[in-house]
């Protein structure tokens, strides 16, 4: 797991607690923000994936050229 990823998933789960508390204290504009939050950590967290899975691609292809 990359800083991407980890990033990614803390900002989720900052969006889903943001979430839960304008649910409670009835602050749309807080559940909003909240919501922001969580869809922006999946994008950089898939971000972080999809620069994971290419390294490890251009990885196993520097070990085919060296055979």
């Amino acid at each position: 797991m990359n800083r991407d990823e980890v990033t990614g998933k803390t900002e989720q789960l900052k969006g889903k607690v943001k979430q839960a508390t304008g649910d409670l204290t009835d602050d749309e504009q807080l559940h909003d923000e909240g919501v922001e939050d969580e869809a922006a950590g999946k994008v950089q967290e898939r971000f972080g994936r999809g620069r994971r899975k290419l390294g490890e691609a251009i990885e196993d292809i520097g070990e085919k050229v060296k055979r």
